[in-house]
């Protein structure tokens, strides 16, 4: 039996699958060839493939659609994109070609509302879910957009003092939601989420701040779980939960008709992962159906708030392996062009994995290894996956003109805002090239160079010098 790398992956995974397939001993990704791509752009890289998003919005919409088929739901399903996840116009612009709606958790998210809008992207019939908490400048944007006629913009009240602003400054009809602090894992360090309003103030508040107030109407009842949408009894149970503070809230407000039930549907970091979209879609309905009957009841709206499922599986980032090291009788080394802190700074924060595949020398043997950044810090490497406590990667003979390029997968989400995308790098690292894949209408592949890779000038100039 030949002892290749392919072998290897074939041999731990079921491979090729969606994503992912090799051509004469090369990785493409959604088709597309990457060595093409490394041979116009170089390493270390960024590439964001643009047709997923769009595949992963219709995906949802598609499960709940037929869900609430199935179930005979009653009520609707709203979209909405997380921006937090990632910023970027050109991520926005192809979320927004699917006729979804949009999640803010800060300030500066308005302005870039309001930019859309002005660029016609969206519309004041779009609805702006406005989570978070709120400082001043927070909620003077949201009550200047109401009072600008942008009429489903929501906010989503996290405390109970929130409202006092809106009660001064809001002059025409505003729609209000309020989140729930819902009770964390038993593994979490703390019971209970910092953000919204606890379980047992929450009725008492809407009949002393808001019901009798003509200016005002609850639509929106939040829940959100911060470990995501999963199978498990701590999970039903906060739902549950969460469907009886509902209950007690419609028997008294006739205007709330919508459950947001947040985000949290999770993505593929590993080749091995499995998760049943379709049945935990199904169950949520079902469960929330099921006790709308009982309770006599309409059945609400369900919205999401999706960012990593959104934007997740769409990047990639790209490096060369510029050399290796045998540090020791039983660990060897490759030394990435790059930093692991600067360009995918979950690994390093919360020792998060991603999908990581050689992408040539297929055909080669292959070996245990540490991938290591070039930053000083003991921290900048990366030597697991997330379905083994180890790395095999092909061997790379340093007697080869054709270094080993590797790719980390499924990286669209929250890595470039969390590295400080555009400024200071750690050790000065420059932040890499950024490259746009689209596909035009023959399905044709497009590139397009964003930005290119951080300049010496611009540090130094953050810097003060």
């Amino acid at each position: 039996m030949e002892n290749t790398y392919q072998n290897l992956i074939e041999q731990t995974f079921n491979f090729p699958q969606e994503g992912f397939n090799v051509v004469d001993n090369e990785l493409y990704f959604y088709d597309i060839p990457l060595m093409d791509i490394i041979k116009q752009y170089g390493t270390p890289l960024k590439i964001t493939y643009l047709p997923k998003i769009s595949a992963q919005i219709q995906k949802a919409n598609k499960l709940f659609h037929v869900a609430m088929a199935k179930a005979d739901y009653k009520g609707s399903y709203t979209y909405c994109y997380c921006t937090k996840s990632s910023h970027f116009s050109f991520i926005l612009e192809e979320v927004l070609k699917n006729g979804v709606h949009l999640e803010t958790s800060s300030a500066f998210d308005l302005p870039i509302i309001k930019d859309l809008y002005k660029d016609k992207k969206i519309s004041k019939d779009t609805i702006i879910v406005c989570n978070g908490y709120k400082r001043p400048l927070y909620t003077q944007y949201i009550s200047e957009m109401i009072n600008q006629g942008f009429k489903n913009v929501i906010p989503v009240l996290d405390n109970m003092s929130e409202l006092d602003y809106y009660k001064k400054h809001v002059k025409s009809k505003c729609k209000l939601g309020i989140r729930i602090a819902s009770e964390e894992e038993a593994t979490f360090e703390f019971y209970t989420s910092r953000l919204g309003i606890r379980y047992k103030d929450i009725v008492e508040f809407y009949k002393e701040k808001i019901q009798g107030d003509r200016k005002f109407e609850l639509k929106m009842l939040h829940f959100f779980i911060s470990t995501g949408i999963k199978d498990s009894i701590y999970y039903w149970t906060e739902l549950a939960k969460c469907l009886k503070i509902y209950l007690e809230l419609k028997k008294i407000c006739p205007t709330l008709d919508s459950l947001n039930i947040g985000g949290g549907l999770p993505i593929k970091t590993s080749l091995g992962f499995e998760y049943d979209y379709e049945y935990i879609i199904e169950e949520i309905i079902s469960q929330i159906k099921s006790f709308c009957e009982l309770n006599e009841i309409d059945e609400p709206n369900i919205f999401t708030e999706f960012g990593s499922f959104t934007v997740g599986e769409s990047g990639a980032a790209i490096y060369s392996i510029i050399d290796q090291k045998q540090q020791n009788d039983r660990e060897r080394w490759y030394m990435i062009d790059s930093s692991f802190i600067t360009t995918l700074p979950d690994t390093w924060g919360i020792n998060q994995r991603f999908i990581l595949l050689a992408i040539n020398k297929w055909d080669s043997d292959y070996q245990r290894v540490n991938l290591g950044g070039l930053t000083c810090d003991s921290l900048d490497y990366y030597n697991a996956e997330a379905h083994a406590n180890q790395v095999f990667l092909p061997k790379n003979n340093d007697e080869e003109d054709a270094p080993l390029y590797i790719g980390f997968f499924h990286t669209g989400a929250y890595q470039e805002s969390l590295s400080g995308y555009g400024g200071i790098q750690h050790c000065l690292i420059p932040a890499p090239k950024h490259v746009i894949i689209d596909r035009d209408e023959d399905g044709e592949i497009i590139t397009k160079l964003f930005a290119k890779e951080q300049s010496f000038k611009s540090m130094l100039k953050t810097l003060g010098y």
